[in-house]
């Protein structure tokens, strides 16, 4: 049977107040931690997947502190199969870098591995480059900012998004692949999904259990300052058509459209 691995991020709540600790890491303990909202979407695209095609089984995969299986326990209320935690101390505060290869580690653990889902960014740390130095260190194709995914040929297809238009995207598998929140719309647990991921005993594993030496970041947050209030945007006066050539300039040296 083959595998589908979704990876799954315990965040603080996005409507929870959020402070920096002294070392200028997120202090998870003064919010409520949920399951990542674009989590929730890579999860529901992987279950659709298995659900659609024969032979598959879904694993929810995550790394963290103490409290972030809690998110596997949600992917497991949805319908995943089984979940995998990676927890050490010696990989708190972990960069993108040392966290794509601390998971990658991980992932490394999982038989007839023939897929990776996850969201294309986290909202808590939002980097957005996860995704792409994953599929590097597996030395596996990478589909980024996807949605409508579906399993043909031994290749995953997608439709991808940009400000140029809409793209028909696929790779071969194995492969990574990062979902947006135009994908399908997650589903709510049911009781006795809730019930089963209670009582789900979730592989724990320590660096060590993995052979995965001391992973040293290769950034470091150094200082940070408060996002200054917003201010007033530009005025635009005159005649209409005047306004609308202003606007239409702005918008196309952004690129948005």
């Amino acid at each position: 049977m083959s595998t589908i691995a979704v990876l799954v991020k315990n965040v603080p709540d996005t409507w929870s107040t959020k402070t920096l600790a002294a070392d200028n890491t997120l202090d998870r303990s003064s919010a409520d931690n949920v399951l990542d909202e674009i989590s929730e979407y890579a999860v529901e695209a992987a279950l659709r997947l298995r659900d659609e095609n024969d032979g598959y089984k879904v694993i929810a995969v995550t790394m963290g502190p103490e409290g972030c299986e809690e998110a596997l326990r949600k992917a497991i209320a949805m319908g995943a199969d089984d979940a995998i935690s990676l927890i050490d101390d010696s990989l708190a505060g972990s960069d993108a870098i040392a966290t794509a290869w601390a998971l990658n580690s991980l992932l490394s653990t999982i038989e007839d591995l023939s897929l990776v889902i996850m969201g294309n960014q986290s909202s808590d740390g939002s980097t957005g480059v996860l995704p792409g130095m994953l599929a590097e260190y597996r030395q596996v194709p990478a589909l980024t900012q996807a949605y409508n995914l579906r399993i043909e040929a031994q290749q995953i297809h997608g439709t991808r998004d940009d400000e140029r238009g809409t793209w028909e995207v696929a790779a071969a598998l194995p492969a990574v692949v990062a979902v947006t929140e135009q994908s399908d719309k997650p589903r709510f647990p049911n009781f006795k999904g809730m019930k089963a991921a209670k009582k789900h005993e979730i592989t724990r594993y320590s660096a060590a259990d993995i052979g995965l030496e001391a992973v040293p970041s290769a950034t470091a947050v150094t200082s940070a300052t408060e996002v200054p209030p917003r201010t007033a945007g530009e005025l635009l006066e005159g005649p209409a058509d005047d306004i609308a050539a202003q606007v239409v300039e702005h918008l196309a040296a952004r690129n948005l459209i």
